[in-house]
């Protein structure tokens, strides 16, 4: 790997030596999604992929037309292949015949690397990202030697997202086989910026600590607020007795979750991770929407209907899947969104993620409707996980993910600074390196 990252510095200039993907969103009405462009295989196709916070490996569907001249499995009982099986969310076994597992259609599977639970190969093929300098992208970089996991299971791959423009899962979770750490060169630091636009992709920004220039010019590096990241092996379970795949997943400690300034009262027990694993505040970009813990929910639902009635707004008939909604026509509609009751995230070191109308409220247009919903849903009692901050309250704010420093840098709404993550200049250079 050193000598990769030294012919890789050799061949990228030291103004663009980060590396930068659109984020695209997919507008489903009440379960839009967001997949990260990249290019795979060789020759080089551009790829769709699932993005996923916490996700442990890349993986991809190698059932749907997969050819590639460059793939081939990683060896049985190889270094790499013992490393994998370490890796504490799965384990290999090369007792199990390659037959049986998952097998790319050009490659030759004898003595490959079969990964557990679900028998899949793991796979050395292409992948190429373009540079950035931070203000906008330079030529693309080959990474020859990447590792992915070969996969059917395109419902389990996907979420539940199991869309034909969607060709496997972008993992970027806290593992040196997710996507940032494969490629990253000097620093353990990644950047996500989803996109409210309902065209403009956002943007991704890979082994880049700052600038991060959007238009009209704003480094949004300066209006960063930092607060302790960890990462934490979800159970393997979505609630209490229903198995899923475990995740190495990013929570923050947040202490107080606060409405026009109040905190709500509720279990103080349920911001932290119990023993067992259950409790906490994770970051998702596979959940659309925040996710509560049914104790936390139902006092949060309350405590905005109390709100909401102090500033005389009027409830509307809700639309599923949401709880409280609101005549579109009757909000007052400003630069960050509706102006609804103002959320506030107190985190443990006490700064605050602020939280507008924009990223609190989603907007619902259906024949007869018109409304604005808050964007918040029922987890249940059974929850693994207090509070999943999901994709939609994430929306127009910069998140840094530096894992060196073990922090999370967030902006909050990018719109109150007069940009939003659509901004980002991704006029492309069409030179292609391999390193």
């Amino acid at each position: 790997m050193s000598i990769t990252i030294f012919l890789l510095f050799l061949l990228v200039s030291p103004s663009f030596s980060a590396f930068v993907a659109p984020i695209i969103k997919h507008h489903v009405q009440t379960t839009p999604y967001y997949t990260l462009k990249v290019h795979l295989k060789t020759p080089l196709q551009p790829t769709d992929l699932l993005l996923h916070i916490g996700a442990t490996f890349t993986t991809v569907d190698c059932t749907r037309n997969y050819t590639s001249t460059t793939s081939r499995p990683v060896p049985c009982n190889s270094p790499l292949c013992r490393s994998l099986q370490s890796n504490k969310s799965s384990t290999t076994n090369c007792d199990i015949p390659t037959r049986n597992a998952v097998v790319v259609p050009a490659a030759d599977s004898g003595g490959g690397c079969v990964v557990l639970p679900h028998n899949e190969l793991a796979l050395f093929d292409s992948l190429a990202l373009h540079t950035t300098n931070g203000s906008n992208t330079g030529q693309l970089i080959v990474f020859p030697e990447f590792v992915l996991i070969c996969s059917d299971k395109s419902s389990r791959l996907l979420q539940g997202h199991a869309k034909k423009e969607v060709n496997g899962l972008a993992g970027l979770g806290f593992s040196k086989y997710s996507l940032p750490a494969q490629v990253s060169t000097s620093s353990s630091v990644f950047a996500v910026c989803l996109s409210g636009s309902p065209s403009a992709p956002g943007v991704a920004f890979f082994d880049l600590v700052k600038p991060y220039d959007f238009l009209p010019g704003i480094d949004v590096s300066y209006h960063l607020n930092y607060t302790p990241l960890f990462s934490h092996s979800v159970p393997s379970t979505t609630q209490k007795g229903n198995t899923k795949q475990p995740e190495d997943a990013y929570f923050i400690k947040v202490k107080s979750i606060n409405i026009n300034s109040k905190p709500l009262n509720i279990n103080q027990k349920l911001l932290s991770i119990d023993k067992n694993g259950f409790g906490g505040t994770r970051i998702s970009t596979t959940n659309p929407y925040t996710v509560l813990e049914a104790s936390i929910f139902n006092t949060f639902i309350e405590a905005f209907t109390n709100e909401s009635k102090s500033m005389n707004l009027k409830l509307s008939t809700p639309a599923k899947p949401f709880s409280l909604c609101y005549e579109a026509d009757k909000l007052l509609e400003t630069d960050v969104g509706p102006k609804v009751p103002q959320l506030d995230l107190l985190m443990d070191n006490d700064v605050i993620w602020h939280v507008f109308g924009k990223n609190s409220m989603v907007r619902i247009v259906e024949e007869d409707m018109d409304v604005w919903c808050l964007a918040v849903v029922d987890g249940g009692d059974r929850s693994v996980t207090s509070m999943v901050i999901g994709g939609h309250q994430l929306e127009d704010n910069l998140l840094q993910f530096d894992l060196g420093k073990k922090r999370l840098g967030f902006s909050s709404s990018l719109l109150q600074h007069k940009t939003m993550c659509a901004n980002f200049n991704f006029g492309t250079n069409t030179t292609i390196k391999t390193v």
